[in-house]
């Protein structure tokens, strides 16, 4: 019995110390990435300010919004804006007048030919440069480069039995749902998927997200 309870002792020390290790080493990988993101963030920001503006787009580039962290703890999460202004107020609008775009909102939490997207922000969609500010998420520790997607929160209703799951881990920048399905997958799925990652998370795991993530921008495979 006691040798029995021993084994177990150091089963689950190993697994503390190796949880750890992991840990620390994806913090370390995360600071690295988010001081070389922030750095090519400095010119992004200044071409796409000079085309907005050029467009007579004169509002604030950089778009803010609270999101679902790590333990439920809310957070800042900054993007480069894609939309015109009032974009939330203006989706509700649209969901009241058109019970179609509301279907396909409610299933994807997001719409294939969103109305609300500017001329530039359709480019920037396409290429994922949108997401570099959440390199200043990451550097901060709100984010992993490396996650479950950062949820918003009128969407924790939505979550259900999912929530508790996701929300042990940092959401990242990219994640597994990302390479396995991106825009493809329903909400439901991404919670599937999410879980999964959260579950089974590794260094290897994250490495080999890190690379397919790549693949998948290279080909624009997803990106809408």
């Amino acid at each position: 019995m006691e040798q029995g309870v021993l084994v177990n002792s150091l089963i689950k020390e190993r697994t503390i110390t190796k949880k750890g290790v992991y840990l620390c080493t994806k913090r370390l990988f995360d600071i690295l990435t988010s001081i070389v993101g922030c750095i090519l963030l400095i010119p992004i920001l200044l071409v796409v300010k000079i085309a907005y503006v050029i467009n007579k787009d004169y509002y604030p580039i950089i778009f803010k919004q609270k999101r679902i962290g790590l333990n439920g703890k809310e957070f800042t999460f900054y993007k480069i804006r894609s939309m015109v202004p009032d974009a939330d107020n203006i989706l509700e609008e649209l969901m009241k007048k058109d019970s179609k775009i509301a279907k396909e909102y409610n299933k994807y939490k997001k719409l294939e030919n969103d109305p609300r997207l500017t001329k530039m922000g359709k480019v920037l969609r396409k290429t994922s440069i949108d997401e570099f500010p959440q390199f200043i998420n990451i550097f901060k520790g709100d984010m992993s480069l490396i996650g479950p997607r950062p949820y918003l929160p009128r969407e924790k209703k939505d979550m259900k039995k999912s929530y508790d799951s996701i929300i042990a881990c940092k959401p990242g920048l990219t994640g597994y749902w990302q390479v396995r399905g991106r825009s493809n997958t329903d909400f439901n799925e991404r919670l599937d998927l999410d879980k999964y990652y959260v579950n089974n998370q590794s260094f290897r795991m994250d490495m080999n997200i890190f690379f397919r993530t790549f693949s998948k921008l290279l080909g624009r495979e997803g990106a809408k």
